[in-house]
């Protein structure tokens, strides 16, 4: 990604943050949200929410599908504490009720593309903040990345678009600030289907191997740099 980046041209700070050297920083906001009593310990396997999910007539659906029905949202927190200690596998999950009643109405994020938003406190239900192998989600990861790093504007396509109210609500929770964001229309083909390595479409990396001009793709993207 790098190689493709410095290849058209583009420069950016450095050094570049990785994710796997800063644990820490995700650990310390994780241990804020769950000191403010607004996480829990999640014990459920894929199975087991699958089956919960088809056994409820009316299983709440977000952007990706059925919710989480917050099986373990109730568990006591010594409970939860024995469950860990025996080496359970769990993960830990943003109690999204509290969150909404903490952060209260109203609170908005913008996107060049479409305008203000209202958040939605609750659309992904309680998500998935880390696991016990894996100590940090993407939506954490980037919230705190986006406010440590000291963005303004995040640029990414539209398929994001619906996680970013999961984002502005981590950043009222943890008080950091909030950037603008552009979610811009994803790139398809010719039969509207999206471009993806594993369809096998074309990589920027191709086109070097190619011999294609940077400044070829650059202007029949509309750019004009």
């Amino acid at each position: 990604m790098l190689e493709d980046l410095s290849w058209l041209g583009l420069v950016w700070e450095q050094p570049v943050r990785r994710q796997s050297e800063h644990m820490a920083d995700y650990a310390a906001a994780l241990e804020a949200l769950t000191a403010g009593g607004l996480t829990y310990p999640c014990f459920c396997t894929r199975n087991q929410i699958t089956r919960e999910i088809a056994a409820a007539p009316t299983a709440p659906h977000g952007p990706d599908g059925a919710l989480y029905p917050g099986t373990c949202r109730d568990l006591s927190p010594a409970a939860g504490l024995d469950k860990i200690a025996s080496g359970m596998a769990y993960a830990i999950r943003l109690d999204s009720g509290r969150a909404a009643a903490r952060v209260g109405p109203g609170l908005q994020w913008n996107d060049r593309q479409r305008g203000p938003q209202v958040l939605q406190a609750g659309l992904h239900g309680d998500v998935v903040l880390a696991r016990k192998d894996t100590p940090t989600s993407y939506h954490l990861a980037v919230t705190v990345d986006d406010a440590l790093q000291g963005i303004t504007l995040v640029t990414r396509g539209a398929d994001l678009f619906a996680a970013t109210h999961v984002h502005r609500l981590l950043q009222a929770l943890l008080h950091l600030p909030t950037p603008e964001y552009d979610h811009h229309p994803l790139l398809r083909d010719d039969d509207g289907v999206r471009l993806a390595k594993r369809d096998g479409a074309v990589s920027l990396a191709q086109w070097r191997r190619e011999g294609r001009a940077p400044a070829q793709l650059r202007q029949s993207l509309g750019f004009c740099w």
